[in-house]
């Protein structure tokens, strides 16, 4: 009988795996399999990871661009193929951005609320510990992407860059390889590697950017006669790993220094690799790229430089140029410049950061004052897409060409350059055909461009549509101006590389310190005060740097009244404990007379407590037979981290942000005397945001 059994038992399991068929090799494969995987992860999984994210973020920007591109040419010919009529050249101009602006924001607000805007304020709260799951989600990704790709055909209309939304899908993509990476490794989720990945992520972002065309614009192309070659643009990777560290992290690891070049690279690296592979490369190469010359025929035109004589045979001319600079300038490099023009670079950065002050100001205001409106909040809370196609038919509307545009270039585009029709090689007057106008210099137009792109951008930043806002800060401004924005320095660099010129790398940088000496003490950056206004739990920068700030102390802010419990407390105390609080741990003391702190322990813990012991007014026949206290049956956890109430309100902050704490006991002599959460440290600073 004991046979029969044992013959019935493996005839159910050789049924069971019956249609599985070649049970050896299969099994030789997960071993071979499993081999190959230790070996590859022999040198860390890191590399691996931090490829894909490179590689995958730089294909997804080059193929952006490219849609980019066509749908910009689209309107391109619109404009031009419509005639001399008025009334259709109005609304081939308006409808075309207006219907793109409100499907971007339609699409991506239907899908998820937090695809909106740069997403960079977010990431910065991110990053500083604060758990906002719903912006890293993936399903924000897809529309981020699409809605991103709507706004950069809008073109020179809303003059609005990609930055901080790609930073952001860098972010997401890194998150979801995260979880990836779990699975692969079978380990637990790590917050430390999260963090790492997330800041891989920032620089990808920024470098995939930089290194691509900017608003869609065609790469740079590759003459039909240049041998087999990467024509690698010198792309700034450096820089914009610099200002992604800059933006994004008060406190910045050096060990995650080379995660950051090593992605960023990467992508760089495979961006111009696609750029090279795209068969458009070699026709828009013939259609006007000299041997030497980084730009395609519009932006020469655009310049005021003479066209290029026309391509002479492979075998007559030179080897291409395959390091160039993105906006290549003539400058003269044997004696830029003199040491006494240093006082109107001084002078120049003072403007800036003059000007940078009032537009933070005046964008922080504007950004209140469309939530306090009744009509604009009304708007922004039911109907987004109708606030946009009004905020972009008045920004189209100014922008007409005919119109007021004949002022401001609107026939460049605002980020590239590149004219909107066939441009024609300029004959006279400035060597910018497009900034020329009979009635005023080309000194008038581009005041009057200043002055209008002013609060055109200001209102732009209020649309509720995934948008970058840099760029455009950027080229308003430059080093100086966007670097006293976003309070950061390595915009000199930004511009030094991009204009393939570091002879004027001291002045430059000379004046964006000034210019951020300026922001810095009167304003917070931008992305600052998009935290601020969307009150998100994050603790701004102390910004007073007197002598009296260091004086103040945990003891003149703490949380003095804080709900704790005894080791041995019982069913009643710990259920009026979590009636009195919702606090997510509880300090635990020795005893109600020696309230000497032992540890903490958690709420679910202390609902388990509940759960499984008896009420003291239960009846009889319904109390469970556990009976117990709380040292007893909860496993308190230790206690590493705790404040004196003679910690310094500097000391207490750095350590916040560096340990991304949540709240911390203030003991003295080892009995707690209150609690200091960052909602007390955030308010002490002077920060408004949101509980955390």
């Amino acid at each position: 009988e004991k046979e029969a059994e044992e013959e019935e038992e493996e005839r159910v399991l050789v049924s069971k795996h019956s249609w599985r068929p070649c049970p050896t090799a299969r099994r030789r494969l997960r071993g071979c399999l499993g081999w190959v995987r230790r070996q590859l992860f022999r040198v860390g999984e890191d590399w691996y990871f931090l490829f894909i994210l490179g590689v995958l973020m730089a294909t997804i920007s080059f193929t952006m661009d490219i849609i980019v591109a066509r749908l910009y040419a689209a309107h391109t010919w619109l404009y031009r193929e419509i005639g001399d009529i008025g009334v259709l050249k109005y609304l081939s101009w308006t409808l075309y951005p207006t219907a793109l602006a409100a499907f971007s924001t339609g699409f991506s607000q239907s899908i998820t609320p937090h695809s909106g805007g740069s997403g960079i304020p977010e990431l910065k709260t991110i990053l500083m510990g604060v758990v906002l799951e719903d912006y890293l989600a993936i399903q924000n990704f897809g529309a981020k992407v699409v809605g991103l790709t709507c706004t950069l055909v809008c073109g020179s209309t809303l003059f609005l860059g990609k930055v901080g939304p790609y930073v952001h899908l860098s972010a997401m993509a890194a998150a979801y390889l995260g979880k990836m990476r779990t699975t692969v490794t079978r380990e637990y989720e790590n917050k430390f590697k999260q963090h790492e990945m997330l800041v891989a992520a920032q620089a990808v972002g920024v470098a995939t950017v930089f290194g691509a065309p900017i608003s869609g614009e065609d790469p740079t192309p590759i003459p039909p006669w240049a041998p087999l070659n990467l024509a690698l643009t010198p792309l700034p990777v450096f820089p914009g790993v610099l200002f992604s560290i800059e933006v994004m992290s008060p406190h910045f690891a050096v060990r995650d220094y080379w995660r950051g070049f090593f992605a960023a690279t990467c992508g760089a690296f495979m961006f111009r690799l696609l750029a090279v592979f795209n068969s458009e490369q070699g026709k828009a190469g013939r259609a006007g790229c000299a041997p030497s010359s980084p730009l395609p025929a519009p932006l020469w035109h655009f310049w005021g430089a003479h066209p290029p004589n026309p391509p002479t045979p492979p075998f007559l001319s030179p080897l291409p140029e395959t390091i160039a600079a993105v906006f290549k300038s003539d400058l003269k490099i044997d004696f830029p410049f003199d040491l006494l023009e240093t006082f109107f670079f001084v002078i120049l950065g003072t403007i800036c950061g003059v000007v940078a002050c009032a537009y933070l100001f005046c964008q922080r205001w504007m950004m209140v004052a469309v939530k306090k409106n009744w009509l604009t909040a009304k708007l922004l809370a039911t109907d987004k897409p109708v606030y946009t196609v009004l905020v972009v038919l008045l920004l189209a509307s100014v922008t007409f060409p005919p119109g007021l545009g004949q002022f401001m270039a609107s026939r460049v585009s605002g980020d590239t350059g590149v004219s909107l029709g066939t441009p024609t090689p300029p004959s006279g007057g400035s060597g910018c055909p497009f900034w020329d106008h009979p009635s005023a210099t080309i000194y008038g137009t581009l005041t009057f461009f200043l002055l209008m792109k002013f609060w055109m951008l200001i209102l732009a930043t209020t649309l509720p549509l995934p948008a970058g806002y840099f760029m455009p800060i950027f080229i308003y401004g430059a080093a100086a101006f966007a670097g006293s924005v976003t309070h950061a320095v390595s915009t000199a660099l930004l511009v030094c590389e991009a204009t393939g010129h570091l002879g004027h790398v001291l002045p430059t940088v000379l004046a964006v310190l000034v210019a951020n000496a300026i922001a810095q003490k009167n304003q917070p950056s931008f992305y600052d005060a998009g935290i601020i206004v969307k009150k998100l739990p994050y603790l701004p920068p102390i910004r007073s740097r007197h002598i009296a700030s260091y004086r103040v102390v945990v003891e003149e802010f703490m949380e003095r009244q804080v709900v704790a419990l005894a080791k041995g407390d019982g069913f009643q105390e710990v259920l009026v404990a979590l009636d009195a609080s919702a606090d997510s741990e509880y300090p635990v003391v020795e005893s109600t007379g020696s309230p000497t702190l032992v540890g903490t322990v958690s709420r679910s813990q202390l609902v388990t407590f509940l759960q499984s012991h008896e009420h003291p007014q239960a009846p009889q026949g319904e109390k469970p037979p556990t009976v117990g206290t709380l040292g007893d049956d909860c496993a308190i956890e230790p206690i590493m981290l705790q404040f004196s109430p003679w910690t310094s309100l500097h000391q207490a902050y750095h350590l916040f942000q560096l340990l991304k704490l949540q709240r911390v006991f203030v003991t003295r002599s080892g009995e707690l005397v209150g609690a200091v959460s960052r909602a007390e440290v955030r308010g002490k600073t002077g920060g408004k945001g949101g509980k955390g």
